[in-house]
């Protein structure tokens, strides 16, 4: 099963899982760093970590066009629905569904979640994505470090998604704990430089990370793609 991750910047990612479109959290539209526009991407799926806008982005818009089914916790989802999607699965922590190439489960993520029109957001959520073949790819989302990340390791993360940015979230030494806890066999650093006050340096954390962890880690640049 090949799995191709194309990094859209901030915290949004772009997976073709053996063919299958899935989209997280894209926010192109306002970010300075996006490397396309909504209007370039297809979707099978679209998952959201929280209801911000920086990581809700352009998934209104994309799901319209592409009849994408969207994937988030129950808040978001009935969001969604109020929007005119129609594809929608509205979970709850600790909560999973069986999709074309595996399977999506929402984990906790400490943080807070607002949709862009001031509804409540629900509780905001990691994700774990399960292909067909055994691999997980754990988004962590928006979210301080926390002790559970150590269950959320023992499930067996192929890669994991990190933010590093601190400020809004965890910053490059409690990133740097996090990679110790979950043991990944691959790490990237997410959620940095998009604004001036997440601004860091992802090489100088991925280095940190190299001599004290045995995880590979890829520090792509935006638009850039790895593939498991």
């Amino acid at each position: 099963m090949s799995i191709k991750i194309t990094w859209l910047s901030h915290a949004g990612f772009s997976l073709d899982i053996d063919g299958v479109k899935v989209l997280v959290d894209p926010f192109l539209i306002g970010n300075p760093l996006a490397p396309l526009s909504p209007g370039d991407l297809e979707a099978d799926y679209i998952l959201i970590t929280h209801g911000h806008g920086d990581h809700v982005g352009d998934s209104v818009k994309i799901a319209r066009r592409t009849g994408a089914t969207v994937i988030a916790n129950n808040e978001i989802g009935k969001w969604f629905r109020n929007q005119g999607v129609h594809n929608v699965e509205g979970l709850n922590t600790g909560g999973s569904v069986a999709t074309d190439f595996g399977r999506v489960k929402l984990t906790i993520a400490f943080h807070s979640s607002e949709l862009p029109d001031g509804t409540y957001g629900g509780q905001p959520n990691g994700i774990i994505v399960s292909t067909k073949d055994g691999r997980k790819l754990y988004f962590a989302g928006d979210t301080s470090l926390f002790m559970d990340m150590k269950l959320i390791g023992e499930e067996g993360i192929t890669m994991a998604l990190l933010p590093i940015g601190d400020y809004f979230t965890m910053g490059p030494d409690d990133a740097l704990r996090a990679v110790e806890l979950i043991q990944p066999e691959v790490v990237m650093p997410i959620h940095y430089n998009t604004f001036d006050v997440i601004a860091q340096d992802p090489s100088a954390w991925a280095q940190k990370v190299h001599n004290m962890t045995s995880a590979t880690v890829v520090v792509l640049d935006p638009g850039g793609s790895y593939e498991l």
